[in-house]
């Protein structure tokens, strides 16, 4: 199926031709279209949507249980997380970073390199 992005867009505002460019915010990656003339901008509604996906995921809390495991403690990942990671094509590992940022928080680091 062909993206809409694909084609020439013109500039509601001033009928110029607008160009494409790709920006970064909080990790991730926006296609957009810009008009030099006027400064009119236009997000792809598929990144907008993923990104307002991303925001709804960030804002919630997730109560999961601290597990003893062998000489270690475990912690679930719920699996809304984790579809949501895999989908953005970056494939979860099987080793992640870990880091300790102080008192009450840790934070986990996925990499896909």
């Amino acid at each position: 199926m062909q993206d809409i992005f694909d084609n020439k867009i013109i500039c509601k505002n001033c009928n110029s031709e607008m160009q494409k460019v790709k920006f970064l915010k909080n990790g991730f990656s926006f296609r957009a279209v810009h008009c030099l003339k006027c400064n009119n901008k236009v997000i792809h509604p598929e990144d907008k949507q993923e990104y307002q996906r991303y925001l709804n995921l960030r804002n919630k809390n997730f109560g999961v249980k601290l597990r003893l495991v062998g000489n270690s403690y475990t912690v679930s990942i719920p699996r809304e997380i984790v579809n949501f990671i895999n989908e953005q094509n970056k494939v979860i590992d099987e080793i992640v970073k870990l880091n300790f940022e102080g008192m009450r928080k840790l934070s986990l680091i996925f990499n896909n390199n």
